[in-house]
């Protein structure tokens, strides 16, 4: 890290301890969206910090992303529903498969949106009219987590209980790359300015780095119990993850150089970030905050 590299922490109370702040996205309209996960509801918020509350949603949203029709789009792991919101608030839900538990999702190359099933060990594709279809991934109980676009024109996803790395093409055709550390528990993932793919092993404390033809090399956090949670290219050219166990955020560089911030408010439970339109990452503290980490 460079020398001397620090970060400006400061929360915003977005909810009650029980309503959990749990992913965000930057969106197309220049405010942070936040799920409400136990609330059910979607929050809006501007990097000054206006907030405003759109809901409920059926069955507890998850994960949010930007889509590729200037709206957001989230998972309710509980209510087996991908959801759309527009940036005026206006939600649509779309029933996905029964019991299928959806929970990542994220924009891919063919201007639909991918997302992972936890219970059914599948992948979905939905689009943007809500039509969806989905494909089956090796392996039984491996639950697909996490899902990014990667650099090579496929989707990357964690298989948290398959101890695995999959790839996805916009076809349907996938290949799974199994991790060298046993209970690793991959959960988030985000492709890197370096080609490569991050992800963070929630199980055994590391950052993993996974190349496009399958080489993976894998880094371990100071504190093994750390809980690395979800991942990002930040600041600064590097990734940066939030540690649930420590609520810390964590900074690695590409070569495996790795830094780590202390939140404000020990037990914070820091789940999803993203990079704001301001620049500063911005992370959803379950217990019912907004962090804005400013880095220089």
């Amino acid at each position: 890290m460079p020398q001397g590299s620090h970060a400006t922490i400061k929360e915003f109370t977005v909810s009650g301890p029980d309503a959990g702040p749990y992913g965000i996205a930057a969106g197309p309209d220049g405010a942070l969206w936040c799920t409400l996960v136990h609330d059910g509801r979607i929050a809006r918020m501007t990097p000054g910090g206006d907030l405003t509350l759109h809901g409920p949603v059926t069955g507890g949203p998850m994960i949010i992303t930007a889509g590729p029709d200037g709206a957001l789009w989230f998972t309710a792991f509980q209510g087996a529903v991908v959801g759309r919101i527009s940036t005026a608030g206006e939600i649509t839900e779309f029933a996905v498969p029964g019991g299928c538990g959806p929970c990542g999702i994220a924009a891919g190359p063919d201007g639909a949106l991918w997302f992972t099933q936890m219970h059914t060990g599948r992948i979905g594709r939905i689009t943007v009219d809500g039509q969806v279809t989905d494909h089956p991934v090796p392996g039984e109980g491996t639950m697909p987590s996490m899902i990014t676009a990667g650099p090579d024109e496929a989707l990357w996803f964690t298989l948290n209980q398959g101890n695995a790395i999959g790839r996805i093409t916009p076809g349907g055709e996938v290949t799974v790359h199994a991790l060298p550390t046993e209970g690793a528990a991959p959960v988030g993932i985000t492709a890197g300015p370096d080609g490569a793919l991050w992800f963070a092993e929630i199980g055994t404390g590391h950052i993993g780095q996974i190349t496009t033809d399958g080489k993976v090399t894998e880094f371990p956090l100071p504190d093994p119990g750390a809980r690395p949670h979800a991942i990002v290219a930040g600041p600064g050219g590097d990734l940066w993850f939030t540690e649930w166990g420590t609520a810390h955020i964590g900074r690695i560089s590409t070569d495996g150089r790795i830094d780590e911030h202390p939140l404000p408010t020990p037990g914070s439970e820091p789940h999803g970030l993203a990079v704001g339109p301001d620049g500063a990452l911005w992370v959803a503290l379950e217990t019912g905050a907004i962090a804005r980490v400013a880095v220089s």
